[in-house]
C-alpha cells in the first residue's frame, strides 16, 4: 500500500475512533442525563406520593372524628329525648293524681293553707276567692276566721271550672294570683326536673 494511502487509511480509523467515543461520550452524558431526570422523578413522585397519602389520612382522621362527634351528639340527643319524655310521663301522672288530694281527711287544713298563703302573699285590704267545690266546701267555716287574722275583708267569688285549689282576685281585677295545686305543680317542675330524674334512676338526694 502507498504511503498516502496508508495515511489515509490510519486518519480514517482515527476519525471513525474519534466519532465512536464521542458518540460514547454523548450516550453515557445522555443515559446520566436519563438517570439523573428519572431518580427526580421518582423523588418527586415519592414526595407527592408522601403529600397525598399524608392529606388522605387527615381526611379519615376529620371524617372519623365527625363520625364520631356526630354519633354522640345524636346519642345524647336521644338520651335527652328519653328523659323528657320520661319527665313529662311522671309530672303528668303526679298532675293526674291531684284531684285525688281532696279527699284526704286532712284537706280542711291544706285549703286553709292555700288560701292563707296567698292572702299573705298578695297583702290586701280586700279579696275575692274562687275555688273548686270541694275547696270552698272546706273553707266555709275558716273564712270568717283568716279575714280577721290577716285584717282582709274575704269574698268568695264563683267556683273553679279546672284545677283543685284557690285562685284570689283583688284591686277591682288588676291583682290576679293562681295558687291551684295544678299551677303550683307548673312552677316547681322545672325545679324539680333534676331531682326526680336522679330519683328515677335510683340515685340518693
Amino acid at each position: 500500500m502507498k504511503p498516502e494511502e496508508e495515511n489515509i487509511e490510519r486518519l480514517a480509523r482515527a476519525i471513525l475512533q474519534e466519532a465512536r467515543d464521542e458518540a460514547g461520550q454523548v450516550k453515557a452524558d445522555a443515559q446520566a442525563k436519563a438517570d439523573e431526570i428519572r431518580k427526580r422523578a421518582q423523588t418527586q413522585a415519592e414526595s407527592e406520593r408522601k403529600v397525598i397519602l399524608d392529606r388522605a389520612r387527615e381526611d379519615v382522621d376529620r371524617l372519623r372524628g365527625q363520625a364520631v362527634a356526630s354519633a354522640q351528639l345524636k346519642a345524647r340527643t336521644l338520651q335527652l329525648e328519653h328523659r323528657e319524655e320520661l319527665l313529662d310521663k311522671v309530672f303528668k301522672a303526679a298532675r293526674d293524681k291531684l284531684v285525688n288530694v281532696k279527699q284526704r281527711s286532712n284537706y280542711n287544713a291544706v285549703a286553709v293553707k292555700l288560701l292563707r298563703e296567698t292572702l299573705t302573699q298578695l297583702t290586701v285590704d280586700s279579696a275575692e276567692v274562687h275555688a273548686d267545690d270541694a275547696t270552698q266546701k272546706a273553707l266555709e267555716n275558716q273564712l270568717e276566721g283568716i279575714s280577721k287574722e290577716l285584717k282582709v275583708k274575704i269574698t268568695m267569688g264563683s267556683a273553679l271550672k279546672e284545677g283543685t285549689g284557690v285562685v284570689v282576685d283583688a284591686a277591682n281585677g288588676k291583682i290576679h294570683y293562681d295558687n291551684t295545686l295544678e299551677t303550683r305543680l307548673n312552677r316547681l317542675q322545672s325545679e324539680l326536673r333534676s331531682s326526680v330524674y336522679q330519683v328515677l334512676n335510683g340515685e340518693r338526694l
